[in-house]
């Protein structure tokens, strides 16, 4: 399958959307967050995964950081596996995974059982950051993406994570700049917001020849967790929050009881939020492609129009979805 086409925004594609039990509809979960066209972001990594990668046009070798959720198998037994492959690859960096407590043993295991000793061929470092949050709370910072990681409920320790693009510089408006004298070389420092000075002392705004770039697109992934008011807080304001729900209305005290949220339970957090729009997953195996739609997104819209069920192999643009908005 051809790689799709990747510009200078945030998308997030699907790799898979089901829950703990298997089923033919759904991979379980599985996504990344693809970012200025360069740069991959792992989020989960159900069995799978690679493959997934492969089928849907995501390079291994552009996996820049891996982030697990929970230690529940379907969120984190594709990283043997991966891991293993990343291992027979020639990196140049390191391999950053980050997860909640207990995340290190864990892949020191799959280190030491599937990739050799240090200093052997098949040796890939692994740099491992656990997470404890009590907020939200910035694990990871470039410069085009600050990642922060926030609290969950669920059965066991887990955490969501929220990508927000670092604002783009102004774009420069060329013919002013021209007949401002403004020389080539400071162009750069224009789009840096610092003024031109001419020899005459006299000053050209670098605000009166550039233009403000969009706002900064952001994403934010809430897996398995019951409902809770304070999420909304974490993901105030994305163009795009995704948001399990696992199981629809009539099974809620179940969902409850399993740390997981109903479709209308999501919407609400979405809703409180003020997010773009809502992107639902984690489907039980009860549920079909069909009846996800009759069911699990006609209960989301009822709270949050702006809803959308998660499918293996879509691509999301927020800058695009923002301008359905």
């Amino acid at each position: 399958m051809s790689r799709p086409e990747i510009g200078v925004g945030m998308y997030v594609q699907v790799l898979g959307c089901g829950a703990a039990k298997p089923s033919l509809g759904h991979n379980p979960s599985a996504q990344v967050v693809r970012l200025r066209g360069n740069k991959a972001f792992l989020i989960d990594c159900a069995e799978g995964t690679q493959l997934q990668m492969m089928r849907y046009g995501v390079p291994i070798a552009s996996l820049h950081r891996i982030f697990i959720t929970h230690l529940h198998g379907d969120h984190c037994l594709g990283l043997p596996g991966l891991i293993s492959t990343m291992s027979l690859m020639s990196f140049d960096h390191p391999i950053h995974i980050y997860g909640p407590v207990g995340t290190a043993d864990f892949v020191d295991r799959v280190v030491r059982y599937f990739t050799g000793e240090k200093g052997e061929e098949r040796y890939a470092e692994i740099e491992v950051h656990e997470c404890a949050p009590t907020g939200r709370t910035v694990i990871y910072e470039d410069r085009s993406v600050t990642v922060s990681c926030f609290p969950l409920k669920h059965r066991v320790p887990c955490i969501g994570y929220r990508f927000d693009e670092v604002p783009l510089l102004p774009h420069l408006d060329r013919e002013a700049a021209d007949r401002a004298g403004v020389p080539i070389a400071y162009f750069g420092s224009l789009k840096q917001g610092r003024d031109y000075v001419r020899e005459d002392g006299t000053v050209v705004p670098a605000a009166s020849v550039t233009t403000p770039s969009r706002r900064p697109l952001s994403y934010a992934y809430c897996s398995d967790t019951i409902y809770r008011e304070a999420t909304a807080d974490y993901v105030r304001g994305v163009d795009l929050l995704y948001h399990e729900a696992t199981l629809g209305e009539e099974w809620s005290e179940l969902a409850k009881q399993r740390g997981h949220s109903t479709p209308r339970q999501a919407a609400e957090v979405a809703r409180l939020a003020g997010a773009g729009h809502l992107l639902l997953g984690h489907f039980s195996s009860r549920y079909t492609p069909e009846t996800e739609e009759a069911i699990l997104l006609a209960e989301a819209k009822e709270v949050f129009p702006r809803s959308l069920l998660a499918h293996e192999g879509q691509l999301l643009d927020l800058e695009r979805l923002r301008g359905e908005e």
